[in-house]
């Protein structure tokens, strides 16, 4: 039993996912590519308008996806931010990749797309960017750039789904796009992933490496008598058991986001006065962005006064958490020739950023109580 009253995430049921899944098992197929995955597909493919979509076990296993569809080798940099999930960087550091870290914007937290041509090198071979909070980068000039010295752009979309950078869906801009259906994000099944192809010349390999290396896709489809090793891969295929969870959830796609909107407007309007009073700054959204609401997070004025709050919040049975640490600071980020002083803005935010209760069954007795512990709280420094 958690000692948290109101904890930070729970998973939730919006409709059919419990008769999906019995229908999916009653169909006597639960493995991989079965009718809810198709479904899911379907769905993703129309509502954002791209080629193609792949399920996948993981947004973790979309990004080593990506990583073998580019065949990144040993010495090649890959771009990203500092300030994002380690999964980003460790798909391409499996395949030999640089890891090339930048900084981030102090306004959005999304990669400071001013550093970014500085960054690129003859040996850079993509760029990351991740929309973080579901906020979009600055797309327009990321694409630019990276058009301009011919380097594939994959959007680490894992908070993004539905949202819009200038009336276009996040994940639609790069070459491929990365999407996340853990069980914290705003559609899930509890682990699963997906991979976007925007460039239908990399289906049919991606078809293949995600079907451990084999043509079985072109097989099914009757393009070949029978199907056999023609390339590296993987198993990539998430069970269709779990394709029938998160395909009730896409179909209620409005009423989650609607909810998910709800509690982030509440928090946002309850804590205008509370935040300027004490100098906490709340999310950033441009004009042209049409976010997700997939967190809300208050960024303290310094890491003393997020611990502080940590605690005070505890006591009150509620659970909030901190976010990313400086991959250019960690362990495995000092291997790659990570120091201090490297991305000073990401050093700065990780240390006071805190994240509130976000979850879809979050109701308006527990919202209202969070926002009181947060006016209760008193000890500023």
């Amino acid at each position: 039993m958690s000692q948290y009253r109101i904890p930070f995430n729970k998973p939730y049921l919006v409709g059919s996912e419990l008769a999906y899944i019995s229908q999916a098992v009653k169909s006597g197929h639960i493995s991989g590519d079965g009718t809810f995955t198709q479904k899911c597909h379907s769905y993703l493919e129309a509502a954002l308008g791209v080629p193609r979509v792949l399920l996948t076990t993981s947004c973790t296993h979309a990004l080593e996806m990506v990583a073998l569809i580019l065949d990144i080798k040993p010495g090649d940099e890959v771009i990203i931010p500092s300030f994002t999930f380690v999964s980003t960087i460790n798909a391409f550091v499996l395949r030999g990749a640089q890891p090339v870290f930048i900084d981030i914007r102090p306004d959005t937290l999304n990669l400071d797309e001013t550093l970014l041509e500085r960054a690129i090198t003859p040996r850079t071979r993509a760029i990351v960017p991740v929309h973080y909070a579901g906020v979009g980068c600055e797309m327009d000039t990321i694409m630019r750039i990276a058009n301009a010295h011919g380097v594939p752009v994959v959007e680490d979309n894992a908070h993004g789904l539905f949202g819009c950078y200038r009336g276009r869906n996040l994940g639609t801009f790069g070459v491929m796009a990365t999407q996340s259906f853990h069980e914290t994000k705003n559609f899930t099944c509890g682990e699963g992933g997906a991979l976007l192809l925007n460039d239908e010349s990399l289906v049919e390999r991606a078809e293949i490496i995600r079907e451990k290396g084999t043509n079985r896709s072109r097989f099914f489809r009757g393009m070949v008598d029978k199907y056999t090793w023609v390339d590296t891969g993987s198993s990539y295929l998430p069970s269709d058991v779990l394709a029938a969870y998160l395909y009730a959830q896409l179909e209620q796609k409005d009423q989650i986001q609607a909810k998910r909107r709800s509690i982030w407007e509440t928090y946002w309007q309850s804590l205008q006065d509370w935040s300027h009073e004490h100098n906490v700054h709340l999310p950033v959204v441009p004009e042209g962005c049409d976010q997700t609401y997939h967190m809300f997070y208050l960024l303290l004025p310094s890491l003393e006064i997020r611990t502080a709050l940590i605690q005070h919040l505890k006591a009150r049975g509620i659970l909030a958490v901190f976010h990313y640490l400086p991959l250019h600071l960690s362990e495995m980020g000092v291997k790659f020739g990570g120091k201090p002083g490297d991305c000073p803005v990401t050093e700065d935010v990780s240390d006071r950023l805190l994240r509130l209760p976000f979850f879809n069954d979050l109701s308006d007795a527990d919202l209202a109580e969070v926002i009181q512990a947060l006016h209760d709280f008193d000890a500023w420094g």
